[in-house]
Formats: structure tokens, C-alpha cells, sequence
């Protein structure tokens, strides 16, 4: 087997695991800013409920709940269909450093949807 076909081979292997990982992020952060937006106060600035001392920017239940996992969902599809693309446009030198770069970041949309639904659960607390 060549260095070709190996690297071919590894980025296959690394990007189905990724793929199916990135889909249960991705399912799991849906399900929890659903489930938090049953017992959300539907408000214009939720971010006064959640920290009353805190006079940051004004955001609605809304935006506040579903904007995360938006973003996954849509990193998602372009992860999935964008395969080919993703292949072609190695910036790193290692697939496996690549796939754990991307895995960092998806790991922190997908704490800040975790993180934004269970405040809003804990408002009526």
C-alpha cells in the first residue's frame, strides 16, 4: 500500500468517525434546547432572567436556545456532503490532527448549547 492510498484511507476512516460523532452532538444538543425551550420563559431578554447583576447585550428565548445547535447542524451537513471538499483542502500536514482540531471546536459549540439550555432549565429552579 502506498503513502497515498494509506492517507486516503485514514482521512476515510477519521472522517466517518467524525461524521457519526459530530451527528450525536449534534442530536443532543436539539433535544436538550427543545426539552429547556418547554420550560423556558418565551422573553425578549432571557439574559436579564438568567444573570439580573449582568447588564450585557439584550437576547431573545429564542435566539439564546436554538442558535448553537443551529450552527452544529449546519457543520454538520457541510461535514457530510462536503467530504470530497474537505479531502482536497488538507492545511495540516496530519489528517488526525485536522479531524482533532475540528473535534475542539465542535466540542465547544456543542458545550455552549449544553451550557445555554441547562441555565435556562435552572431559571424556574
Amino acid at each position: 500500500m502506498t503513502t497515498i492510498d494509506r492517507v486516503s484511507d485514514d482521512f476515510s476512516r477519521l472522517h466517518r468517525i467524525f461524521t457519526f460523532h459530530l451527528g450525536v452532538a449534534v442530536s443532543l444538543a436539539w433535544v436538550t434546547a427543545l426539552y429547556a425551550s418547554l420550560n423556558a420563559p418565551w422573553v425578549r431578554n432571557i439574559r436579564a432572567l438568567i444573570d439580573p447583576a449582568g447588564l450585557g447585550r439584550v437576547e431573545s428565548t429564542w435566539s439564546f436556545l436554538f442558535v448553537m445547535p443551529m450552527v452544529l447542524t449546519v457543520a454538520w451537513l457541510s461535514v457530510y456532503f462536503g467530504r470530497e471538499v474537505l479531502r482536497r483542502s488538507q492545511t495540516l500536514g496530519n489528517v488526525a490532527l485536522e479531524f482533532a482540531a475540528a473535534a475542539l471546536v465542535a466540542f465547544g459549540l456543542f458545550y455552549l448549547s449544553i451550557d445555554r439550555a441547562v441555565s435556562v432549565i435552572t431559571i424556574g429552579l
